[in-house]
């Protein structure tokens, strides 16, 4: 059983929707390319894939089924901090967009081809947003029997 724990830098990319476009292939047929609709998202996953190709242990892409911790600190907006500190009405967790499917989406598609072979893997997943410094990502990978 395989185990993957490291931490990505940085405010969080939401992955977005997708947009596919037609194209002719060479052979004459018909093709589909997904687009993310996220242009902010694509240097997020390179730095996700990034971490995690410089956390792996092994060469090898995890082929079974796979349990993804994925947690989420995001910064506190200053509208929460008073002049003595935190505002009493500021919320205990981060309730606006971007909403925590989208944020575990992009990094899902960052890890595919570099530390699992499909996100269709993924059987258990727990997902977390929360306030805290500095804004990160912690991810936690499980390989399952």
């Amino acid at each position: 059983m395989s185990f993957l724990r490291f931490t990505v830098p940085g405010r969080a990319a939401p992955g977005g929707s997708k947009r596919g476009f037609a194209f002719r292939r060479a052979n004459g047929k018909l093709g589909v390319q997904l687009v993310d609709d996220n242009a902010k998202a694509k240097p997020w996953k390179v730095t996700v894939a990034a971490c995690a190709l410089a956390a792996r242990t092994s060469p090898a892409l995890l082929d079974g089924p796979i349990k993804l911790k994925l947690t989420f600190i995001l910064a506190r907006p200053k509208g929460h901090h008073g002049a003595r500190g935190l505002k009493p009405s500021a919320p205990k967790y981060p309730t606006t967009r971007p909403d925590v499917l989208k944020l575990a989406r992009a990094v899902e598609d960052a890890l595919t081809g570099i530390v699992w072979r499909d996100d269709a893997q993924i059987v258990s997943e727990h997902l977390f947003k929360e306030f805290g410094e500095p804004e990160r990502v912690e991810v936690e990978i499980q390989e399952l029997d």
